[in-house]
C-alpha cells in the first residue's frame, strides 16, 4: 500500500508541477533517466524540471511492489505518457523507497521510455 500511495503521489506531483518533486528525494538519492545518471536532490530536481515539455500526463498501466530484506520497498511502474502534443509513449519506471526521518523517500529511480531501437 505504501508503494501504491507513493506512485500515485509521484505522478500527481510530476504532472502538476514537477519542480515540487524535491520533497521525495534525499541528498543521497540517485536517478538514471534514459541512461543519464544524476545524484542528489538538487541534481535530480534540476533534471526533471528541465525536461523539454510544458505539460505531461501519465497513465499507469501496471505497478508491482516488493518489500526488500532491508525494510525498503521496490516499486516498478509500467504506463503511458503524453507530453505536450507529442504521440503517446510507453514507459517503465522503477523506484526504491526507504523510510527516512519518518517519511518514505525515493533513494533510487530508473526511467526508460519503452522504445525499441532495432
Amino acid at each position: 500500500q505504501i508503494g501504491s500511495s507513493f506512485v500515485q503521489h509521484y505522478y500527481q506531483l510530476f504532472d502538476a508541477d514537477r519542480t515540487q518533486l524535491g520533497a521525495i528525494y534525499i541528498d543521497a538519492s540517485c536517478l538514471t533517466w534514459e541512461g543519464q545518471q544524476f545524484q542528489g536532490k538538487a541534481a535530480i530536481v534540476e533534471k526533471l524540471s528541465s525536461l523539454p515539455f510544458q505539460k505531461i500526463q501519465h497513465s499507469i498501466t501496471a505497478q508491482d511492489h516488493q518489500p526488500t530484506p532491508d525494510s525498503c520497498i521496490l516499486s516498478m511502474v509500467v504506463g503511458q505518457l503524453k507530453a505536450d502534443d507529442d504521440q503517446v509513449l510507453g514507459f517503465h519506471q522503477t523506484f526504491l523507497l526507504k523510510s527516512f526521518q519518518g517519511a518514505w523517500v525515493c533513494t533510487n529511480e530508473v526511467f526508460r521510455l519503452a522504445l525499441h531501437n532495432v
